[in-house]
């Protein structure tokens, strides 16, 4: 059985106001999916998926094994073609586009893995990471996502490789920060940690959150994620199962009806 712990606390961001006569009008998402399939050869993965994601919220992508969640993530980055549907961010259409132009035009993804260049320094890591920045920045924009873990700036020098798998991950974060990411997608960045570098981990997305960066966090630790989230998206058999606010208090049974029910059946209730 899939345990859930309900938080029932009231959500702080767009909270409203008791006496307010005059609401704000919504602002546009800052990524929109509509209608996405993807998948590999002739083999369908990903069926119809709808998927927002507004400026300085994280949301978190939860499913079990094999749902899609990483190829969903690779679609909207670029790295895998779309077999039809669309993926708008910043109101620009990147249905086409290649990993390097969704990096420049701020959405950044951090693949699962602790995918660093071994023989290289950390330093090196991250400038090898900043290449597309403008040449005067890059030094700049190291020490910036240096800030978020002086654990491994205090070994800036050394090779990545002689880091633990905890700091190879925190090398693996920093090296998307270095390209000032509007969003950040983190693919399992809990993978193969001990808790407590889950946690520092994973404290670095709220720090990001507050300075305004959107996250899509794909994490199969789901009670840390839901701690995390403002608002969740079930995937299974590479279709949205469930979609809400991670604060909701039946979260817990609608997540468990996604996981292990009739997705077609559970979606948007």
């Amino acid at each position: 059985m899939l345990t859930l712990v309900a938080d029932n606390a009231t959500d702080q961001a767009g909270a409203g106001v008791a006496g307010t006569t005059a609401a704000t009008p919504a602002r546009a998402p800052l990524l929109e999916v509509r209608g996405l399939d993807a998948g590999y050869g002739k083999i369908g993965i990903l069926h119809g998926i709808d998927l927002d994601v507004r400026e300085g919220e994280i949301v978190a992508m939860l499913g079990p094994n094999g749902a899609g969640k990483s190829t969903l993530m690779r679609a909207i980055s670029g790295l895998l073609p779309l077999t039809a549907g669309s993926v708008t961010f910043a109101g620009a259409d990147l249905s086409r586009t290649t990993p390097r132009a969704a990096a420049r035009a701020g959405l950044v993804h951090v693949i699962e893995g602790h995918r660093v260049f071994t023989q290289q320094s950390v330093i090196d890591n991250l400038m090898l990471a900043g290449y597309d920045a403008p040449r005067a920045e890059r030094r700049a924009r190291i020490e910036e996502a240096l800030t978020f873990f002086p654990e491994i700036a205090a070994k800036r020098h050394e090779r990545a490789g002689a880091l633990s798998g905890g700091q190879q991950q925190m090398l693996v974060v920093a090296q998307g920060l270095v390209k000032r990411p509007r969003l950040l997608i983190l693919d399992e960045p809990s993978a193969g940690l001990s808790p407590v570098l889950v946690d520092r981990v994973l404290a670095v997305a709220g720090q990001l959150r507050a300075q305004g960066t959107a996250i899509v966090l794909v994490e199969q630790l789901v009670e840390k994620a839901l701690a995390l989230a403002d608002r969740v998206y079930a995937l299974a058999q590479g279709r949205i199962a469930m979609q809400a606010g991670a604060r909701e208090a039946d979260l817990p049974a609608r997540l468990e009806r996604a996981y292990f029910g009739e997705h077609g059946r559970v979606a948007n209730q």
